[in-house]
This record gives structure tokens, C-alpha cells and sequence, in this order.
């Protein structure tokens, strides 16, 4: 089962998607939340994989709570007002759906969420037995990626491509749900939009990472948000 949390103070909002939820054999609804400190007692106390976030609610936006929040479930913001859907987008959320929402579109967005979750799971489990490998959904198939074949990871809106020695994989999918599924001793995320395999770095050139892509040097910007994880990094390998 999927653990899902609903943050809204619109009581029909939250009567709406608890009936959605309670339709969706995959979703178990944790808690009804009314506004975002209730949201974080509910995930600071429970497991939740899933949180359909409200933006306008008193006291604190559901965009400003979530850039309070370090790890953060996977978030699907829904609201009245369109004009937040690209800010939303730039903090990774799964999807934006807009005041009323109706059930297709519900389901439609949770679909998504569902086979993001089920990969991260497998690719847990996979980590936890040892294995160098992951699967993505691309092309409508299950596609094979093994973890010392990736150079470095690119985010497009709500795609990834992961580019490898010989080829790239496209995939449907936030950065935020990859960069949890892949190994934290081997990648490391370097701004909004890449994650670089650590054994792949060729140089560090001012704010930028070179990787050796296909013979030729490709630089890849450090994120001001990332550097100093980064150099922490550099520091412990530096003569």
C-alpha cells in the first residue's frame, strides 16, 4: 500500500480526494490535514510516500512548506489558481492539479505516482541485496540501466535522461524520486537539474563538473545550493 496525506483547509477539497482515495485500491489515506504544522507532526510521525498538497492555505503556502521540508514524499499540489503550476514544477512535485479536480485526472496523476513508488521500492531492495542495477519505465518498457554505465543524470521538467556511455534512457519521472533510488556513496546531485555519477568526474572547473562524454568534454553546472556538499567532497579526496 501507498501512504497518502491530504493538506488542505478547504473541508470539501478534502472530502473530494479522501472519496478519490478511498476508490484507489493502492492509496491507504494516513490523515486529513487541515493546515501544513499538522502536515508535519503527520510526517514527522508516520511513513508517508504520497502528499497531495494544497498551495493557498493561512499561515504558510503549501509551496513555502514544502521548501521547509528536507525529504520530503512525493507531492502532487492541487489548487484553484494556474499560475503556480511552474513554480511547483521547479520543486520537483509529481503533478499540478487544478480546482475541481475530477476523477480521471486524479487518477491519472496517482498513476504516476504509483509506478514511481513501486520502482523506488525495487530499487531499494535491489541496493539492500547488493545488485548494480535499476529498472526505468521508457519507450512503454521496463529498461535495464546499470549503475556504473551512467555518466550523469539530466532534469527536464517532469522527465529525466539519463545519459550513459553509449546511449541515453528518458523516463517519466521527477529528479527528487531518481536521486532517491540511486546509490548516495556513488551519485551526487550538483544542481536542480543533474546528478553526476561521482566515478565519472573527469574535473572540477570553477562552478562547473567536467565528465568525458563520448570522448569530448561536457561541463555541467554546480547549483550555489550544492556546492558546499560538493566540496566537502573534493576536500576528503584532495592531495
Amino acid at each position: 500500500m501507498i501512504n497518502v496525506i491530504i493538506v488542505d483547509d478547504e473541508p470539501l477539497a478534502l472530502d473530494v480526494l479522501e472519496t478519490y482515495i478511498e476508490k484507489t485500491p493502492d492509496l491507504h489515506l494516513v490523515k486529513r490535514c487541515t493546515n501544513a504544522l499538522e502536515a508535519r507532526e503527520v510526517l514527522q510521525e508516520n511513513p508517508v510516500d504520497l502528499m497531495f498538497l494544497d498551495i493557498q492555505m493561512p499561515q504558510i503556502t503549501g509551496i513555502d512548506f514544502l521548501k521547509t521540508l528536507s525529504n520530503p514524499p512525493l507531492v502532487i499540489f492541487t489548487t484553484a489558481y494556474p499560475n503556480y503550476a511552474l513554480e511547483g514544477f521547479e520543486l520537483e512535485a509529481l503533478d499540478y492539479l487544478l480546482k475541481p479536480i475530477s476523477f480521471d485526472r486524479f487518477l491519472k496523476s496517482v498513476n504516476r505516482a504509483v509506478d514511481q513508488i513501486k520502482l523506488q521500492r525495487a530499487s531499494h531492495a535491489h541496493e539492500e541485496d547488493g545488485e548494480d542495477f535499476f529498472f526505468v519505465k521508457a519507450d512503454k518498457k521496463l529498461v535495464k540501466v546499470n549503475y556504473e554505465e551512467i555518466l550523469y543524470i539530466e532534469g527536464l521538467k517532469d522527465y529525466v535522461i539519463i545519459r550513459l556511455d553509449q546511449t541515453r534512457v528518458i523516463t517519466l519521472q521527477t529528479m527528487k524520486s531518481l536521486e532517491d533510488k540511486l546509490p548516495q556513496n556513488t551519485f551526487k546531485r550538483i544542481h536542480r537539474s543533474f546528478i553526476v555519477n561521482i566515478d565519472k568526474i573527469h574535473a572540477i572547473i570553477g562552478n562547473m563538473v567536467e565528465i568525458m562524454e563520448k570522448g569530448q568534454p561536457k561541463h555541467l553546472p554546480i547549483g550555489k545550493n550544492y556546492r558546499d556538499e560538493l566540496q566537502e567532497l573534493i576536500d576528503k579526496s584532495r592531495l
